[in-house]
């Protein structure tokens, strides 16, 4: 049978994890005992959340730790310090993100540079750093939120639409990596149309057309609980 662990002995990487998408990862799985380490540029956003998320579980279970995906040598830092800690990291969610509305035709260097280095670039630098280690230890999940705009493209961001759809196209080829390798690891893609990020309380009301964030949170804890054997591939959420 394939290695399993119970997420109560997982540790978990979630990228852009202090607000919105990230931040409802965060909470989902450290309401089930997983120790969560959300990393992103925002330092003192991270702090806030992981203080509030902490307090809600009772238990210190989210850790923070500032991380510029653009920087490898940040990247091969970081990996260092959580392996060095705590021996493994199980789960890497890419979900770290941004976007420049620029049309198609006037499109700059700097604006599509900045959105592939994080959106494309940065999750690529991360699984490299860390998947040595994931198929040493026999055991791994690589979480990647692409989008709609993977899938569709859209006039306004051009640059996000082929982050994206590159993402998917990436984690195509890891996939077929792991799977040569004989790994258990797996690889899942999310790809969401609006996630209402700013409606983000349990019991409010999404946007129109939009879907509550914690929807992404149940699609995540339904794909990892899945048995080891199981593949999950592009998962398409968008309001109806």
């Amino acid at each position: 049978m394939l290695k399993s662990k119970p997420l109560t002995n997982q540790i978990v990487l979630v990228t852009g994890g202090g607000t919105g998408i990230g931040r409802a990862f965060a909470e989902a799985l450290a309401a089930v005992g997983a120790r969560v380490v959300i990393a992103s540029r925002r330092e003192e956003i991270l702090r806030r959340t992981a203080e509030e998320l902490n307090d809600s579980c009772g238990d210190e279970r989210v850790f923070v730790h500032g991380l510029d995906l653009r920087d490898r040598a940040q990247i091969d830092s970081f990996v260092k310090d959580v392996f060095d800690r705590w021996g493994s990291l199980d789960v890497i969610i890419n979900n770290a993100g941004i976007a420049v509305p620029e049309a198609v035709d006037q499109v700059t260097e700097d604006g599509w540079d900045r959105v592939m280095e994080t959106n494309l670039r940065g999750a690529m630098q991360l699984v490299r750093a860390v998947l040595p280690q994931m198929i040493e230890n026999d055991f791994g999940d690589i979480v990647n939120v692409s989008s709609q705009a993977g899938k569709h493209g859209y006039a306004d961001v051009p640059s996000y639409c082929a982050s994206k759809f590159g993402l998917l196209g990436y984690a195509e080829s890891l996939r077929d990596h792991v799977r040569k390798a004989g790994a258990n690891i797996r690889v899942f893609n999310f790809c969401p149309g609006l996630v209402d990020v700013e409606k983000a309380a349990p019991d409010a009301e999404p946007r129109a057309g939009f879907i509550h964030v914690k929807n992404m949170a149940h699609t995540l804890m339904y794909a990892l609980a899945l048995d080891r054997n199981v593949v999950l591939e592009d998962v398409n959420l968008y309001a109806r």
